[in-house]
């Protein structure tokens, strides 16, 4: 049996998630990979991402868990196509891209799987500082999420939830993914579409200004590239 340390890594194929996890195998932790399907607008090209990403990270195993739930729960513009993903521009407050309690409910289930491999960790790329508002994002949220879970699991099960991103902005994670050679091609932010970027969702905005303020070249394809600048 391994004596290398194990953390579970929730990879949505996005680029925080995939910095996220390379983080963990940088500082020497054997990676278990876990998506999920939840019936996002994306959700394919995610799934595709989330593969190759893995694939590059030589996780020792592998979790594609679907959550139809989030469909039937609706109320974002994630998972309810009757609601239009906002491409107008950032605005204050929640926006309606956000799905319910979705970390709360992810954590919980990466803890199942952490429990099972005997992991010491769980890495979760959430970002606080330059996000999208997301009050499930938050550090304070996640640190009682942590306390929450050792509380619910086995007396030697000590999980500690790690953030490595959450105090960054999207220039510094770009700068931060390109330095540790992050399959950045490989990652997906669009809420919207799967062949071609929008380039004017809240998603691709924060990414391609995080590139521009970066002073790099985002290496995916966009059907409008106007939203980096300013």
């Amino acid at each position: 049996m391994s004596s290398t340390p194990k953390a579970v890594c929730i990879i949505s194929g996005g680029m925080d998630s995939a910095l996220s996890a390379k983080i963990a195998k940088d500082e020497g932790y054997e990676i278990i990979a876990l998506h999920f399907n939840y019936g996002q607008r994306t959700q394919q090209k995610e799934l595709e991402s989330f593969r190759k990403i893995t694939e590059t990270l030589e996780a020792i195993a592998s979790y594609e868990i679907d959550l139809d739930f989030f469909e039937q729960i609706g109320a974002s513009a994630l998972t309810d196509r009757s609601i239009d993903v906002p491409t107008g521009g950032l605005e204050e407050g929640v926006p309606v891209t956000y799905v319910p309690f979705r970390n709360g409910i992810f954590l919980s289930i990466a803890t199942a799987v952490a429990e099972k491999h005997a992991a010491q960790a769980l890495y979760i790329g959430v970002v606080e500082e330059d996000s999208s508002g997301y009050p499930d994002c938050r550090e304070s949220y996640i640190k009682q999420m942590e306390r929450a879970i050792n509380l619910g699991t086995k007396d030697e099960t000590n999980l500690e939830i790690k953030m490595p991103l959450v105090a960054m902005s999207k220039a510094e994670i770009v700068t931060e993914a390109l330095k540790r050679n992050v399959p950045l091609h490989y990652t997906w932010s669009c809420y919207q579409n799967e062949e071609v970027a929008c380039g004017v969702c809240d998603s691709c905005r924060l990414r391609l200004k995080g590139f521009a303020k970066a002073g790099a070249k985002d290496p995916i394809a966009y059907a409008d590239e106007s939203t980096a600048e300013g």
